[in-house]
C-alpha cells in the first residue's frame, strides 16, 4: 500500500487532476466547493496499472494554509508536483518543493498540467525553467509529464509514470510499533468517534487497545476502513479510517498520534540536524521562536542552535528545540520549522525529551552525528551509554526493522560492550560507571557510620540513584569480580573490609566488657558507650543488647536462654518472677530479658508467663 500526496501552487490543478485520474472529488468542504480552493486535506484513492492501491492526499496550495499541506505531505511515499502549464513555477511551487526536500519524499514525479491551453513550444519553455527550480532537490531526477485533466491527454503516461517511481520506492518499515497521526476527528451517527490518518512503523487490528498522545487518552478499535471498506487489519503505510470505543470525538483533534498503549508518550524537545532552505530570507538566529511541525502535529518553540550562532540559507546546524507545548513524535521522524511567513528548516529528529545540551561541545555534536549516521550497532551502543535499555524496545527505539535490531544487539554481545541481564540490555561502560557510583556510595556509608560492618543495600541504591533492576545487576557483577563482599543481612562492603577501633575506643570496649562478665546476670547499666558502640559489639557477636537499657555478655545471654528453655521444656511455662529466682537477680533484668526473647520470637506472654513458641509460630 503506497501514499501518494499531491504538491504545487495555489489553483494549479491539483484537485482537478485527482479528480481526472480517481472520479473521486477531494474537496469534501462546502467553502471549498464555493471558492474552487483547496482549504484542507482532501482523499481519494486509484488502483495503478499495475495492480497497486494507492491513496491520494490532496494539499492547498494557497499559502495561508501551509500548515495543512504539511499535514498532508508527511509520510508520503511519493509526491506529485504540479505545475501549470500556462503559469510556469509560482511561489508555492518552490515553498512546497522546499517541504518535501526537507521532508526526503522518496519519490516523486512533476506534472504539467493545463496543457491544453498552451502550444508545444511554451509547454518547453516552462520545463525548461522547472529543471532550473528542481536542479539540487529531491525531484531533480523526477520524471516530467504533461496533461490536460479537462481532455484526458498524458493520464495514461503519469500512471505509468507514478508505477515506475514506486517501483524504486523503499518499502515501509515494520517496527511492531504502529502509529497513526491524526488529520481528522468526527462522529458518524450509531458508530462514535473515528478518526483517519497514515498509519506508520506496524499493522493496526480491531479489537487493540490503543492510546492517543499527547493526553494519554484510551479507546479500543472497533472498526478499521481503507478505502471505505471494511478490513480487520490494516499494514503500515495504508491511508486509515478507525472507529473507536471509549472515547469522544470532541476529545479528539488533528495532531494527536494514536499509537498503543505505552509505546508513545508527550515529547517536551528535540534533537534535530536542520537544514535551512535556501529561500529562506533571513538568516535562524540562536533562540529564535519558531512553529514546530511534525506530521499532523504542532507547537509553538524556541531554537537552540548548538554548532553555531546563526544558520544561513542553505546551511545544515545541530539544534535543540524546546516546545511550549507537547507533541508526540519519535526518533528518525521528520519535522518542519516555521516562522509566520515562510518555511525556514527542517530535519530528522534524533532524540526526545533530551537533556539540555551544551554549546559547542564535540562530543556531544559526535554523538548526535552517531546516532544520525552511524551503523546500528554505532547507535545501539549510544543508546546504551545512557542506562539500560529493555530488549523488546530496541528496534523502535532506534527506527530499525526487528531483525537489524536483532543483528546490532548480537554485534554488541559478541564484541563484549554490552551485556544482557534477563530482558534488559546494558553498556559494559555504563555498568562500570553505574559501579563505580555503587562503590562511592558504600565507601561514604562506612565512612560515616566507621562502626558500621557493612553499608545497607537499599541506602547504597537510593544513594547510587538505580532502579531496583539495575542495581541487583551491578551489584551481581561486582560482588563476581569481588569489589564488594555481602555482610549480614544484605548489607555491603568492599572486599577484605573489617572496623579498626582506635586504641581510646578499644580500652573502653576492653572495660566495658570485663565489667559485664563480672556483672553476670545483673550487669552495669550506668555509662554504657554509645549507641553505635553499641551496635557494633552486637553486630560482632559480643554482647546482647536488649534494647531497653539492660547489655548482657554474648556468652551469659547465652547460658540464660538454655537455663530458661530447659525450664519451658519441664514445666511447659515461666514466670518474671521465677526468670528473677532462677538466675539471682532483680525484676529489671528479669523483665528486660524475656521482653528481649518475646522480641525474637523466643517466648509468648499469655497474661502473666511466658510460653516457648512453637516452629510454625516463628515462621509467620
Amino acid at each position: 500500500m503506497y501514499v501518494i500526496g499531491t504538491a504545487g501552487h495555489v489553483d494549479h490543478g491539483k484537485s482537478t487532476l485527482v479528480q481526472a485520474l480517481t472520479g473521486i472529488d477531494p474537496d469534501r468542504l462546502r467553502e471549498e466547493k464555493e471558492r474552487g480552493l483547496t482549504i484542507d486535506l482532501g482523499f481519494a484513492w486509484l488502483t495503478l496499472p499495475s495492480g497497486r492501491e494507492v491513496s491520494i492526499v490532496d494539499v492547498p496550495g494557497h499559502e495561508r494554509f501551509i500548515k495543512n499541506m504539511l499535514a498532508g505531505a508527511g509520510g508520503v511515499d511519493l509526491a506529485l508536483l504540479v505545475v501549470a502549464a500556462d503559469e510556469g513555477p509560482m511561489p508555492q511551487t518552490r515553498e512546497h518543493l522546499a517541504i518535501l526536500d526537507l521532508l526526503e519524499v522518496p519519490a516523486g514525479v512533476v506534472v504539467l498540467t493545463r496543457c491544453d491551453l498552451v502550444d508545444d513550444e511554451y509547454a518547453a519553455l516552462v520545463e525548461a525553467e522547472m529543471d532550473d527550480v528542481l536542479s539540487g532537490s529531491c525531484l531533480s531526477d523526477a520524471r516530467r509529464v504533461r496533461v490536460s485533466a479537462l481532455t484526458g491527454d498524458g493520464l495514461g503516461q503519469l500512471l505509468a509514470a507514478v508505477d515506475e517511481a514506486l517501483d524504486r520506492a523503499p518499502p515501509r518499515r515494520d517496527l511492531g510499533r504502529p502509529r497513526l497521526p491524526i488529520d481528522r476527528a468526527f462522529t458518524i451517527q450509531g458508530f462514535g468517534a473515528v478518526v483517519t490518518g497514515t498509519l506508520v512503523d506496524g499493522a493496526l487490528e480491531v479489537g487493540q487497545e490503543v492510546e492517543l498522545q499527547p493526553g494519554g487518552l484510551r479507546a479500543r478499535v472497533r472498526g478499521l476502513q481503507r478505502h471505505r471498506s471494511k478490513v480487520s487489519r490494516l499494514e503500515p503505510g495504508t491511508r486509515a479510517a478507525v472507529n473507536l470505543s471509549g472515547i469522544r470525538a470532541e476529545d479528539l483533534r488533528r495532531g494527536m498520534v494514536l499509537s498503543l498503549p505505552g509505546s508513545l508518550g508527550p515529547v517536551m524537545a528535540v534533537d534535530v540536524l536542520l537544514r535551512a532552505t535556501g529561500t529562506l530570507t533571513h538568516p535562524l538566529a540562536h533562540d529564535s521562536g519558531v512553529t514546530f511541525l511534525s506530521a499532523t502535529g504542532e507547537s509553538e518553540g524556541t531554537v537552540r542552535l548548538l554548532d553555531c550562532d546563526e544558520l544561513v540559507p542553505g546551511g545544515e546546524a545541530w539544534a535543540q528545540v524546546v516546545l511550549s507545548s507537547p507533541v508526540a513524535v519519535a526518533p528518525r521522524d521528520h519535522c518542519i520549522l516555521r516562522t509566520p511567513n515562510e518555511t525556514v528548516a527542517g530535519g530528522r529528529i534524533v532524540a526526545i525529551n533530551p537533556r539540555r545540551r551544551r554549546r559547542f561541545h564535540a562530543p556531544t555534536l559526535e554523538a548526535l552525528a552517531r546516532q544520525l549516521r552511524g551503523s546500528a550497532r554505532e547507535r545501539l551502543e549510544d543508546l546504551l551509554a545512557g542506562g539500560p535499555f529493555d530488549h523488546a524496545d530496541v528496534a523502535a527505539a532506534l527506527g530499525l526493522e526487528p531483525a537489524e535490531a536483532e543483528q546490532a544487539i548480537a554485534e554488541s554481545l559478541a564484541a563484549g560492550s554490552a551485556t544482557r541481564v534477563g530482558e534488559r540490555l546494558y553498556s559494559l561502560a555504563w555498568m562500570d560507571g553505574a559501579g563505580a557510583r555503587v562503590m562511592a556510595a558504600v565507601q561514604e556509608f562506612l565512612r560515616a557510620n566507621p562502626l558500621k560492618p557493612a553499608a545497607p543495600r537499599e541506602h547504597v541504591r537510593s544513594s547510587a540513584r538505580l532502579d531496583s533492576a539495575a542495581f541487583d545487576a551491578v551489584i551481581a557483577r561486582a560482588l563476581e569480580a569481588g569489589r564488594l563482599v555481602e555482610q549480614g543481612a544484605g548489607g555491603l562492603a568492599p572486599a577484605g573490609y573489617r572496623v579498626e577501633l582506635p586504641p581510646a575506643q578499644h580500652a573502653e570496649v576492653e572495660r566495658f566488657l570485663a565489667e559485664l562478665k563480672l556483672g553476670g546476670f545483673s550487669p552495669p547499666t550506668e555509662r554504657l558507650p554509645t549507641p553505635g558502640l553499641l551496635a557494633y559489639l552486637a553486630g560482632q557477636g559480643l554482647i546482647v543488647d536488649t534494647g531497653a537499657g539492660v547489655v548482657f555478655d554474648a556468652a551469659v545471654f547465652a547460658a540464660m536462654l538454655e537455663r530458661v528453655k530447659a525450664h519451658l521444656g519441664d514445666h511447659g511455662s515461666i514466670s518474671l518472677a521465677e526468670v528473677r529466682d532462677i538466675f539471682g537477680t532483680s525484676r529489671k533484668y528479669a523483665q528486660a530479658f524475656l521482653e528481649h526473647l518475646d522480641a525474637r520470637h523466643i517466648t509468648r506472654r499469655e497474661g502473666d508467663i511466658r510460653v516457648l513458641r512453637q516452629p510454625a509460630e516463628v515462621s509467620r
